[in-house]
C-alpha cells in the first residue's frame, strides 16, 4: 500500500514538475521577461575571467545550459560535467562555475520577473553558516535592481556572485487601485 501511494505521489510530482518546466520554458523563450533574463545572463559573460578568451563560445554554451537547467529544475551537476568536458578546467573550478552560472541564471530570471511587475529591488537573504562575511553583512539589506552592490571586489546581485548561495526576497509593489 505504501509503495502504491509513493508511486502515485511520484507520478503526480513528475506531472506538476513537467508543467512548471514547460511554463518556464515558454516564459524564457517567448516573453519580454525571458528576453530580459537572457540579456542579463549574456551581459555577465565578462565576469568569467578564468576561461581563455577563445572559450567565448563555450561560455555562451555554458550560460545557455545554465538557463536550461534552471528551467528544468536541475542541480549544477550536469552543467559541471559539461564544463569538465570542455577540457583544461580544474574540477573545483568547474564545480564553482556550474554553481555560479546556475545562480546567475536563477537571479536573472528572478530580476526580470520582478522588474516586469514594477519591483524596485529586494532584501538580501543568506543561506547557512558558511556564508562569506561580506554577504552576512548584506543580510536583510534592501538592494535596488539598478544598483547591485560590490562585495569583495565583485559587483552583482545576491545569487549571481561566485559560489553565492544567497537569494533575493523580492519587494513586490502594492497593487494599483
Amino acid at each position: 500500500m505504501f509503495l502504491q501511494v509513493e508511486q502515485e505521489e511520484w507520478s503526480q510530482w513528475r506531472s506538476v514538475s513537467q508543467e512548471i518546466s514547460e511554463g518556464l520554458r515558454d516564459v524564457v523563450g517567448n516573453t519580454p521577461v525571458g528576453f530580459v533574463a537572457q540579456d542579463i545572463v549574456s551581459r555577465q559573460v565578462q565576469l568569467i575571467k578564468s576561461l581563455p578568451l577563445e572559450a567565448a563560445d563555450r561560455v555562451r554554451d555554458i550560460q545557455a545550459r545554465a538557463m536550461e537547467a534552471v528551467i528544468n529544475g536541475e542541480r549544477p551537476d550536469a552543467l559541471y560535467r559539461m564544463i569538465m568536458e570542455s577540457g583544461d578546467v580544474a574540477e573545483s573550478r568547474a564545480k564553482m562555475i556550474a554553481r555560479t552560472e546556475i545562480g546567475r541564471a536563477t537571479t536573472a530570471l528572478t530580476q526580470a520577473r520582478a522588474e516586469s511587475i514594477g519591483s524596485e529591488g529586494y532584501w538580501w537573504e543568506i543561506e547557512g553558516a558558511g556564508t562569506r562575511p561580506s554577504h552576512k553583512e548584506m543580510k536583510g539589506k534592501f538592494v535596488r535592481w539598478d544598483d547591485p552592490p560590490t562585495l569583495d571586489g565583485m559587483t552583482g546581485h545576491c545569487g549571481a556572485l561566485p559560489n553565492c548561495k544567497c537569494w533575493p526576497r523580492v519587494k513586490v509593489p502594492a497593487p494599483r487601485k
